[in-house]
């Protein structure tokens, strides 16, 4: 290739890679020798591990996140304030699960954007719109625990207004993530004169330097305020609690917010490889010819998806309630059925009160 065609090799490449998103996935286009030489994600034995890794994401995310969504539905003595905001949370993830990871994968096994012009301007927006729905609602939880614990607010949250919270979480969400669909093209790129490939990336007006403003904008909007905003609200909240009473109810209060905290510590060690990743590229644009850089950033974004399916299995593993309703639904145990109660015996009975109980001291 000549000059200009290795420039324009290299604005396509930084306009994919500055979208910050799960379908814009990143091809290091070069020239063919360099593609066949490089590109460690057209290996056989590398594609296989790719498809399970993202498979096992997308079946444990789809199943885990729309039982979390129908336990609260189906139970009422788990339709409180914050399990409202958890559903929503699972509602985002399940937005990923479905809507982005299969495009992803498909996108990075064939190098190309194999969509159409349609799904080009929505799925990079819907990802987005996802991540920033997460992120703002960990925030509102940990604002509303950090006013009901460390202040003593003894009024709750409403569920109308947790309906208006999470509307105006879905509004915001949708504008902060309205640039990807907006200043997005969708088009041919000419590899040699006999091979092209279609291509969808940013394009931003005036100077390609607006499109690293975004990235870094949305660095700190999705990763870094949300993750200070949830340190310095749950590190009070511990405080708090470490120096109250000892009794039943503030120890499950404790075991509660350990686990909400779990969530925030997940989502930020799962993000942070992505996001210095990215960061990366921003301020180096020498990092794009990395060796093996498209394998990089594909094994970075499976790192920062793992967030969209792990929050179920600490649902179920670190709360009483959630784990009862999940082998509910499973069949396998019944703490919610008032027929089973009754006839099951006195030892039971007991185990399954203390389930109830347990529901009650909590917000979960």
């Amino acid at each position: 290739m000549d000059t200009a065609d290795q420039f324009n090799t290299t604005q396509v490449e930084e306009s994919q890679l500055t979208s910050y998103n799960c379908c814009s996935n990143t091809s290091a286009i070069n020239d063919e020798n360099i593609l066949q030489l490089d590109d460690s994600t057209q290996l056989v034995g590398v594609q296989v591990v790719l498809i399970l890794a993202y498979s096992i994401i997308i079946v444990f995310g789809v199943i885990g996140n729309s039982l979390v969504i129908y336990v609260v539905y189906m139970f009422k003595n788990l339709q409180t304030v914050t399990n409202f905001f958890i559903v929503n949370l699972a509602v985002a993830d399940l937005l990923v699960n479905t809507l982005c990871l299969p495009f992803t994968l498909i996108n990075t096994l064939y190098g190309e954007w194999k969509f159409g012009q349609v799904l080009c301007f929505m799925l990079p927006c819907a990802q987005g719109l996802a991540v920033h729905v997460s992120t703002i609602t960990m925030n509102v939880i940990a604002l509303d625990r950090h006013r009901s614990i460390v202040h003593h607010t003894e009024t709750k949250m409403s569920k109308d207004m947790c309906a208006l919270v999470i509307a105006i979480s879905w509004a915001i969400s949708a504008l902060l993530a309205s640039p990807l669909a907006i200043f997005r093209e969708y088009g041919t790129f000419d590899l040699s004169p006999d091979k092209s490939i279609q291509v969808c990336t940013e394009k931003w007006p005036g100077s390609s330097m607006n499109g690293s403003i975004y990235t870094i904008a949305e660095l700190l909007i999705q990763y870094g305020l949300p993750l200070a905003i949830n340190c310095v609200a749950y590190i009070r909240i511990w405080n708090k609690l470490t120096y109250v009473g000892r009794n039943i109810r503030h120890q499950r209060t404790k075991k509660t917010t350990k686990m909400l905290l779990t969530m925030v510590v997940v989502f930020a060690v799962s993000w942070l490889p992505f996001h210095a990743f990215q960061l990366a590229v921003d301020i180096d644009s020498t990092v794009l010819y990395m060796k093996d850089f498209k394998l990089l950033f594909t094994v970075f974004h499976i790192m920062a998806m793992c967030s969209t399916c792990v929050n179920p299995i600490l649902y179920g593993w670190m709360n009483n309630n959630y784990r009862a309703a999940f082998f509910s639904v499973c069949k396998c145990f019944h703490p919610f059925n008032s027929r089973s109660r009754r006839s099951k015996g006195k030892e039971t009975n007991k185990s399954e009160d203390r389930v109830y109980t347990d529901y009650k001291s909590t917000n979960l």
